[in-house]
């Protein structure tokens, strides 16, 4: 009998389990919208198909020793149990799929780690984002709904942008001091993650902008958390000296930066690296909103251009087998304890157009609306993840309970739809 194949785990994947909590499971929320209904068994057999097409997601932690040296996937030949269920309709089926999707996450000690749950015709992809980000299981439900419906699936080209002279980002607010927090609302007593999602529509931008839509999505973040900041305690930037008060410190939104194609070839697993775009509260506080815009491109141009590993030079370290993994789990634990007050203000993760048609078929159809949502632990405690599906922005804001109250969840909406408008400017 052949052995199976085992993987070491990447750097993301075990600085993610080094750091694993009850309280707020570490999962990725994947919705999709279809118009039509689904039949169960064509849809069972399509999704197992798929699991066949990408077997890297056909994984499962591997035993081992307390003294071993190294976490490891192990290679499955199918998957271990049912991954698709079908949940009965029911007037709060729709919102107990979410909650199951934030409170629940697909153990990693079972292959796949992933869970696809239908609730009449909507799909709840479950991925637990140790072993997987949503772009990789987003390839594997668009080769899915080709089997499905017999209909191409491919990805759509990329949109292509003139080549611009690379610049160097002028004023870029420090990195050296810690960056502001999410004020905290009116926090939640029962723990894990809230979410409200959202469908708005996509904000203009005039033919030939400096920036793109990604731009400002990184802007409205920035403005929606500066003003909820103030309503809740911090002063504007222009009454710090007369009033004395303490100084608003920058915020620093996490942007992660994929950049595997998305046809067949794309690599399964944690394939995305992040980086930090600053801002200062001078910008924020009345903006002048066509620098501010242009300011951040050129930040969000350079940051993408840099080389760098997905988690920094010091997760790279930490992860090196000079120790065993139970040692090196427990130094992890305590660096980032005491690297929260350097964590970064919130996480923006906008999957932009949704590269594949999502295409079922004749009965079902194509997907109408599609939305994700990231992991919100504390320190950050919000996150913002956005996606475009059908010419509409869909908007998913997850926070932690220990922050916030769905009833914040709400008012961070409305003042997002507000300064996503104020993005649309014309030259």
């Amino acid at each position: 009998m052949t052995a199976p194949v085992r993987i070491p785990f990447p750097v993301v994947d075990e600085v993610s389990r080094h750091c694993l909590q009850e309280q707020e499971p570490e999962t990725v929320h994947i919705e999709v919208h279809l118009p039509g209904p689904v039949d169960q068994t064509r849809l069972r057999k399509a999704f197992t198909e798929a699991l066949h097409r990408h077997p890297r997601i056909l994984m499962r932690e591997a035993r081992g020793p307390w003294y071993r040296r190294r976490y490891e996937w192990e290679l499955t030949p199918e998957p271990d149990v049912e991954v698709v269920a079908f949940a009965p309709p029911g007037p709060r089926a729709l919102q107990d799929a979410r909650t199951r999707a934030l409170t629940q996450a697909p153990p990693l000690s079972v292959s796949p780690p992933i869970r696809l749950e239908v609730v009449d015709s909507v799909l709840f992809l479950t991925i637990n984002h140790t072993a997987l980000d949503g772009p990789a299981c987003l390839r594997i439900l668009a080769t899915a709904a080709e089997l499905y419906g017999g209909r191409d699936n491919a990805p759509a080209a990329p949109p292509v942008r003139p080549a611009e002279p690379r610049q160097e980002p002028s004023d870029t607010p420090t990195t050296w001091s810690p960056p502001a927090r999410v004020a905290p609302g009116t926090p939640d007593p029962s723990p894990g993650n809230g979410i409200l999602v959202t469908e708005l529509p996509l904000p203009h931008r005039p033919k030939g902008s400096p920036y793109t839509v990604n731009d400002q999505l990184m802007v409205t973040t920035a403005l929606t958390i500066a003003h909820w900041n103030r309503e809740h305690g911090a002063l504007p930037h222009s009454r710090l000296r007369s009033s004395g008060g303490t100084p608003i410190r920058p915020l620093r939104i996490t942007m992660p930066v994929d950049d595997r194609p998305r046809d067949t070839t794309m690599p399964i697993g944690n394939g995305t690296r992040l980086v930090e775009v600053p801002f200062a509260p001078a910008e924020l506080d009345h903006p002048d909103m066509s620098a501010l815009l242009r300011r951040t491109a050129e930040r969000t141009r350079t940051l993408k251009a840099l080389p760098r590993p997905q988690l920094g030079h010091g997760a790279a370290l930490l992860t090196a087998p000079w120790a065993p993994v139970a040692a090196r789990a427990a130094l992890t634990r305590a660096l980032r304890r005491a690297a929260a007050p350097w964590t970064s203000t919130t996480l923006l993760s906008n999957i932009g157009r949704i590269p594949y048609p999502l295409d079922f078929g004749e009965e079902t159809g194509r997907a109408h609306a599609v939305w994700f949502s990231a992991p919100a632990r504390m320190p950050r405690g919000l996150t913002v993840t956005t996606a475009s599906t059908a010419g509409r922005l869909h908007l998913a804001l997850r926070w932690s309970r220990a922050l916030l109250s769905h009833g914040d969840g709400a008012h961070l909406r409305d003042l997002f739809e507000h300064y996503l408008h104020t993005t649309e400017v014309t030259p």
